[in-house]
């Protein structure tokens, strides 16, 4: 469910004074998602219909989304396709609507693939992508602490090891260690704007291109080899937890082919693909444990052992970058 937030027609076209798009022609709420409210919005203006998505923010504050807000339109300027916030005819795009924020965005085509059906071309294309969502951020003028970065889960790392079996919290802890070794040689490796939830279900494709991707809302300020080894961990990973090398090496030389790795990121992709792992274990054993308030009861809880499975997976097989 994902529709938190009632938005009626009346409420829409008081929105819609504000720009020049068109009048209201259908307003449907969007099954999917976990944290926003969204709707598809369909216009008509000068006898053509056009699409688009209506997000109300239910956890990020007016505060908080000038980030985001500001982020989106950069890279949309840039050739990035992803959903941004449309100005209005004051060039004003964070709106607010029944007491949420509110941006009305372009809608695009194409589907979620599911990540048994993904494939290493569909792994080469959001490499590529990343790529170019970095490149094109990297003098992006904002800057932001991860929500979830490493003093979160410094952290909380500790709060929780009390409610997990010894070997469960040694693992943690161990991991969280050895990134904070890592950051000692922060200055050698490449950082800027990351996406940070490049899951598969944050990318749309229009048959087999890659249309969008969605849900920037995690982006901050970090190393972007660490963005990579969360796009890695998902999209490459088998139900076992194990990595399929084929999808993996795709992900990995499309990306190197538009921006190529330096020395030190050699070094460090081992422990980064942990670090993703711990992290999103973190995030999800913290519901699972009753240790965080999941916000809604219609949010699913996601399993913390398919990261747990994947973490192990990549300290018994520590992954390569291509040169």
């Amino acid at each position: 469910m994902a529709v938190y937030t009632e938005v009626t027609p009346n409420d829409l076209d008081l929105l819609l004074k504000d720009f020049d798009l068109g009048t209201q022609v259908a307003l449907e709420g969007i099954q999917g998602g976990i944290e926003n409210t969204n709707y598809f919005v369909t216009l008509e203006q000068d006898k053509q219909q056009q699409r688009y998505v209506l997000t109300l923010f239910e956890e990020l504050s007016e505060e908080e989304l000038p980030f985001f807000v500001e982020l989106a339109q950069w890279q949309a300027k840039r050739g990035i396709p992803l959903p941004y916030g449309i100005p209005d005819r004051n060039g004003i795009a964070q709106k607010r609507l029944n007491d949420r924020p509110a941006l009305l965005q372009p809608c695009f085509s194409g589907r979620i693939i599911d990540r048994t059906q993904l494939t290493p071309e569909h792994c080469a294309q959001v490499g590529t992508a990343l790529a170019q969502f970095h490149k094109a951020g990297e003098d992006f003028y904002l800057k932001r602490q991860a929500h979830r970065g490493v003093f979160w889960w410094r952290s909380e790392s500790s709060r929780i090891q009390s409610h997990l079996p010894e070997e469960d919290a040694k693992l943690l802890l161990d991991e969280v260690a050895a990134f904070d070794e890592l950051r000692d040689h922060a200055d050698k490796l490449p950082s800027g704007v990351i996406h940070g939830d490049l899951f598969h279900d944050n990318v749309l494709f229009d048959g087999d291109q890659l249309s969008a991707i969605l849900d920037i809302y995690n982006a901050a300020t970090a190393f972007w080899l660490f963005d990579l080894a969360i796009v890695a961990n998902d999209w490459c990973s088998l139900p076992d937890g194990s990595i399929d090398s084929e999808r993996e090496n795709a992900l990995l030389s499309a990306y190197h082919a538009e921006r190529p790795f330096v020395e030190f990121e050699y070094e460090a992709w081992p422990i980064l693909t942990r670090t993703a792992a711990m992290r999103f274990w973190l995030s999800r054993l913290l519901p699972a444990l009753g240790l965080e308030d999941n916000g809604d009861n219609d949010k699913k809880i996601k399993d913390p052992d398919e990261l747990k499975q994947i973490l192990l997976s990549r300290l018994r097989t520590p992954g390569v970058l291509p040169r």
